[in-house]
């Protein structure tokens, strides 16, 4: 699996960014493909461009693992942990917060050390960190649930359902939230919108990688010359005889 750069590009400068992509986004943007190419979590493209259209608005449109505007201020999780000293609030793609959710992101990806994210929080800035964090984080649904099971991306991309006005439920429960700058647009629709523009750039820049499949070594042969001398009414029989 691979996608064309420039036909993805040419389109998703136009929309959704607006005519025009800065370095950094495209940058950005690149990490995240390449990201899913190494490791795809499946070959439907609806959730990759879920994951770009939620970094699209959890970044404030940077595509890069950032920290939360604010730092958590006025929020639980932006008070400083008396037992590891660290600040639990949003950073990454997803924007990852409270110390289970950091806790629980390094149990699964195996975290440990200096990588430990309950214990360096700011680990979660890290590109390849917070791919995984966003990527996996998603398709298994780890930030948040309900009566129906884990928020998963297979939940609202399937082969029955397509829903990315839903699929803001496994990041946050605010998507019939109506943000100051989006012109009466709530938060679950403005992602939806999107998806559309990310989906339809993944699907137009898609590329399916042949499979080559190498011919046999040719097989030796060798030439045998043979004289043979013989009466002129003589009869000669040659049998070839091959190990089968």
């Amino acid at each position: 699996m691979s996608f064309d750069e420039k036909i993805y590009f040419d389109m998703v400068r136009i929309t959704p960014f607006g005519g025009s992509l800065t370095q950094q986004q495209v940058n950005g943007q690149k990490f995240i493909l390449a990201s899913w190419v190494r490791d795809p979590t499946t070959t439907d493209l609806r959730w990759l461009a879920y994951a770009l259209a939620t970094t699209k608005h959890e970044t404030a449109s940077t595509m890069l693992p950032i920290e939360e505007y604010g730092k958590g201020k006025g929020h639980p999780y932006g008070q400083k942990d008396a037992t590891t000293g660290q600040t639990y609030y949003g950073r990454g793609y997803v924007q990852l917060t409270w110390r289970d959710n950091y806790r629980k992101a390094a149990n699964e990806l195996e975290l440990e050390g200096e990588n430990d994210l309950e214990w360096h929080a700011e680990k979660a800035l890290d590109p390849d960190i917070a791919a995984d964090i966003m990527f996996l984080g998603m398709a298994e649904g780890w930030f948040r649930g309900d009566k129906g099971g884990r928020q998963t991306l297979m939940r609202y991309f399937n082969a029955d359902v397509d829903d990315p006005f839903g699929a803001r439920e496994i990041i946050n429960g605010d998507k019939n939230t109506i943000p100051k700058w989006s012109n009466g647009v709530p938060i679950g629709r403005l992602i939806a919108d999107y998806h559309a523009s990310f989906l339809a750039a993944l699907v137009s820049s898609y590329i399916e990688d042949e499979i080559i499949i190498p011919l046999p070594p040719p097989t030796a042969t060798k030439t045998v010359t043979i004289t043979i001398t013989a009466p002129a009414d003589a009869v000669i029989t040659v049998t070839e005889k091959t190990d089968a």
